[in-house]
């Protein structure tokens, strides 16, 4: 089977979630299912949250296979899976009996096999529609968006959601193209991108930051991650851990300001001073990881 997500940072999650035997674990995003995996070959139990079918099947035929004796079903199962988004991150805990855990994991963003599925619509060169939907629940593709949105609301988009500098001359192209006929794919909107800036010199491509904002808006991912973390700090137990890996400033900016009001308010104490990326040789093995963050805290009440 290839390979759903190369888990990021899996030595650094580990080291600070501190998984003990029997303990309790929450992945929130599970994706294949590789941070899952290790927390059961440390002899802990996993719950894996994920808002896509395709991830869940993933991680379901991974783990059978890395963790063979201990399987999804029974009340003493060493790992289970549970469909849903995490800004329902209590209910769904305690549908699956994981109402006070030892620790939770939150690795945010797309994954790689998100992005090299043509059909998802969330790659620069694909032909196929422009969607970005993690989940089959959600109403708005980034289609809508683009189609949709006002000049003034594609700036503030593009601007607020990845700051991206050319935000009103990216905002203007797509207005002036889609009166002449709708974007509808992928590759479209890359070549409008590409049209209006131009490929520079940089190995990243002109069109990153726009189907950054794009998937974000549509997956409403920030608003998720604030209603998802007061949920996380009153699942875990007292001296519980809740590790958090981000690739976006807004992202990490939202997890820096409530562990530090929750630090000032004694509940958390703050494990890593600065957020933790990845090291030369991770980046060697996997260039996507290159963005992240990961910052880790304690429950103290």
């Amino acid at each position: 089977m290839a390979e759903f997500h190369k888990p990021v940072l899996l030595n650094e999650v580990i080291q600070y979630l501190a998984v003990k035997k029997d303990g309790k674990y929450i992945d929130a995003t599970v994706g294949g299912g590789g941070h899952a995996q290790a927390v059961c070959n440390l002899n802990g139990k996993s719950l894996g949250i994920d808002c896509d079918p395709e991830a869940l099947n993933s991680a379901r035929e991974y783990l059978t296979t890395a963790c063979p004796v201990q399987r999804d079903v029974g009340p003493n199962a060493s790992w289970r899976l549970a469909s849903g988004n995490f800004k329902d991150l209590k209910q769904i805990a305690l549908n699956n009996d994981f109402a006070k855990v030892d620790g939770i994991l939150f690795d945010l963003g797309v994954s790689s096999h998100q992005l090299a599925n043509p059909k998802r619509g969330f790659s620069f060169n694909s032909d196929e529609p422009l969607d970005m939907r993690m989940g089959p629940s959600l109403a708005v593709s980034a289609q809508d968006l683009v189609n949709g949105l006002t000049q003034k609301e594609l700036e503030k988009l593009f601007w607020e959601m990845s700051q991206e500098y050319h935000f009103k001359r990216l905002a203007k192209a797509i207005i002036e193209q889609r009166r002449l006929k709708p974007i509808k794919t992928c590759f479209e909107l890359s070549e409008i991108v590409i049209k209006a800036l131009g490929r520079g010199k940089s190995k990243i491509h002109p069109a990153t930051k726009v189907f950054q904002a794009l998937r974000m808006v549509v997956n409403d991912e920030l608003n998720n991650l604030r209603q998802a973390l007061p949920q996380a700090l009153e699942l875990l137990k007292e001296k519980g851990r809740l590790v958090i890996i981000s690739f976006h400033s807004g992202e990490d900016r939202i997890i820096k300001q409530f562990f530090k009001r929750m630090e000032e308010e004694e509940k958390l104490k703050i494990l890593t001073e600065k957020p933790i990326g990845p090291r030369e040789e991770e980046l060697k093995l996997n260039p996507r990881s290159r963005s992240a963050k990961l910052r880790a805290a304690e429950k103290l009440l």
